[in-house]
């Protein structure tokens, strides 16, 4: 009996049913629905029905990197922010910390 026998997932990607296996039956859903809204923005293009099957594939493909790479981006970017924000931190906490000591100075030499 195959492992994947009781993790099988039904989808609708580009008006064809599939059976798909797997783990994670709500991501497969999501990833079905992901594609469907790919080939619904592509075929709102008129060139794009008229083009091959070979040619609407790599069409989708080179879109699907294209979203994989300016996610790539996005993540870099707000790595990036986050990194920012904690040196903020950092340094607020520094001078917060510098702020209590000479308080603390300035109310011993009272």
């Amino acid at each position: 009996m195959d492992i994947m026998d009781d993790n099988k997932t039904r989808v609708v990607i580009a008006g064809k049913g599939f059976i798909l296996s797997g783990y994670e039956s709500e991501h497969l859903k999501k990833v079905a629905d992901y594609l469907n809204k790919k080939y619904d923005e592509a075929n709102e293009q008129e060139s794009f029905k008229a083009l091959t099957y070979d040619t609407k594939s790599l069409y989708m493909q080179l879109n699907i990197a294209d979203d994989y790479f300016k996610a790539l981006d996005e993540i870099e970017r707000l790595k990036g922010e986050i990194e920012n924000k904690n040196n903020e931190l950092y340094d607020m906490k520094h001078e917060l910390v510098t702020a209590q000591i000479q308080v603390r100075q300035a109310s011993k030499k009272k």
